[in-house]
């Protein structure tokens, strides 16, 4: 997809990732950046940046997912929607139930919704785009955040899902898994597990997403080292988990 005049949603546009995201379409000629976030002001210091848009939106219900798409397609019709926003969710089954819900409506469901809301009327005008920000975490796993494992697989499922379901009626779709990214998510984290190959830029991960996105590449990998993680997970999987017990002795006892 050439992003020049497109018209661009991208939620968790507050900051971090989705900040350079929205900075970088502009760069790019995007017609209508709309800058998402719960944090209003946040968003519109991103739409000040450039001349962008900015819409308070809770993206962790599906009214709110829907309004969101029905205040953009007023602007224009969406082009490429970025399902950016994201939570963490650290400790295992133990996480409370509200917990386990709140993560999931957020890292999973909002994928779901932005779909049930768009798919038709992007196939209707013959295709649009999807970017869906996972992690690596989604291909791997997470020491220390079961729920922020788990719901990064399922992210990762449902990008699947609509790559190869709406593919023949010109729906694309990238999904974004990068390792550390120097965001607030991380504050306090910045020696955890996910930084072992390094801590990406915002800036990095915008750009990677720019090229994939062009390319109509499904998966963005900011870390290129993931790509050997995945083969190594693929090709033997109790090597591969016994790897995962060596992190978790000497990051889980850092929790």
């Amino acid at each position: 997809m050439n992003l020049k005049d497109k018209c661009i949603v991208v939620t968790g546009a507050a900051t971090g990732i989705g900040r350079a995201l929205t900075v970088r379409f502009a760069a790019e000629g995007a017609a209508h950046v709309i800058c998402a976030d719960i944090d209003e002001a946040g968003a519109t210091g991103t739409a000040a940046l450039f001349g962008g848009t900015a819409i308070k939106a809770d993206i962790g219900s599906d009214a709110g997912v829907k309004a969101l798409v029905d205040a953009a397609e007023a602007i224009a019709p969406v082009d490429l929607f970025c399902s950016n926003a994201g939570i963490m969710v650290a400790g295992g089954p133990e996480a409370s139930d509200e917990d386990w819900t709140r993560i999931m409506d957020i890292n999973v469901m909002s994928h779901i919704w932005a779909a049930r809301h768009l798919v038709p009327k992007m196939i209707e005008r013959g295709g649009g785009y999807f970017l869906n920000t996972s992690s690596a975490a989604g291909l791997l796993n997470q020491v220390g955040a079961m729920p922020y494992g788990v719901t990064k697989h399922a992210a990762i499922g449902a990008a699947e899902w609509l790559a190869f379901t709406y593919a023949d009626q010109g729906i694309k779709v990238s999904v974004l898994c990068p390792q550390a990214v120097d965001t607030d998510m991380i504050r306090g984290h910045e020696d955890g597990v996910a930084s072992i190959d390094g801590v990406a830029t915002p800036e990095d991960v915008a750009e990677a997403c720019v090229e994939a996105i062009e390319a109509e590449t499904f998966l963005v990998l900011p870390h290129p080292k993931v790509a050997d993680y995945i083969k190594l997970k693929a090709g033997d999987y109790d090597r591969w988990i016994g790897g995962m017990k060596k992190l978790n002795r000497v990051y889980g006892e850092r929790k």
